[in-house]
């Protein structure tokens, strides 16, 4: 999922240790941290950079492992790898820049929750995000009909939709359950999201006193019209 944009904005492409990233609009003391979504890049901030950039702030994102400039690297999206580079990425952003807001989509939100729980993040926009991936991967287990037994002794297994099932990954996740999130939370969910449930989502934000929005009749890729306004507008009033 894109968010629309429509301004040309002042833009720098760099590296951050060799992560390809990018810088958006004017000098500001302000930035939102923005992780893409699974199958997206670092250009899928353009739009909330313009927003953020109308207030004040500027924009950093970059590429996760396996994404945009980093496809043909021997580096997979392991959540271990996605964790290491957004603590990179989060190290370099508040050395330089006094307020860090966040921004996280799907994938992307669930790797923040993991890197930056003990940040001071002033605050944070989540839009489909995954928030249980133990059980996502439960799900996965399900729909192809294996077990945990199973998958310990293959270590991985294809799953639907081209996914594969990874042992050490489900043990990783297992171990590091999303047990901390101390950031005044905004969350954009759809209804018909079928990556993680609602009482899933409802859970997260009753524990951490999050605000929640569901979109009725939207799945977890928001990408029609219709939704895509929705997004805009509820963009508009939280970031």
């Amino acid at each position: 999922m894109k968010i629309k944009g429509h301004r040309k904005m002042k833009k720098e492409v760099f590296r951050i240790e060799n992560i390809p990233a990018i810088l958006w609009g004017e000098a500001s003391d302000r930035i939102y941290l923005a992780v893409h979504s699974k199958m997206s890049d670092k250009y899928e901030a353009r739009g909330l950079a313009e927003k953020a950039a109308q207030r004040g702030f500027q924009t950093i994102s970059f590429d996760l492992p396996e994404h945009g400039d980093r496809r043909d690297e021997n580096y997979p999206c392991m959540v271990w790898n996605g964790v290491h580079d957004l603590k990179v990425i989060g190290d370099y952003v508040f050395s330089k820049w006094d307020t860090v807001c966040l921004y996280g989509s799907s994938l992307g939100a669930y790797f923040s929750l993991l890197a930056y729980k003990d940040l001071p993040l002033r605050k944070c926009v989540f839009l489909s995000p995954v928030l249980d991936m133990e059980r996502v991967i439960r799900n996965m287990m399900a729909g192809v009909n294996i077990s945990e037994h199973d998958l310990r002794e293959k270590q991985e297994i294809p799953a639907l939709m081209g996914e594969t099932l990874y042992w050490d990954y489900y043990c990783y996740v297992r171990d590091h359950p999303i047990d901390k999130w101390n950031v005044p939370t905004s969350i954009l969910y759809g209804s018909g999201d079928a990556i993680t449930e609602y009482e899933v989502v409802r859970g997260f934000t009753k524990r951490f006193n999050c605000d929640l929005t569901v979109l009725e009749g939207s799945e977890h890729w928001f990408h029609t019209e219709r939704q895509l306004r929705f997004l805009d507008t509820w963009l508009d009033k939280h970031i």
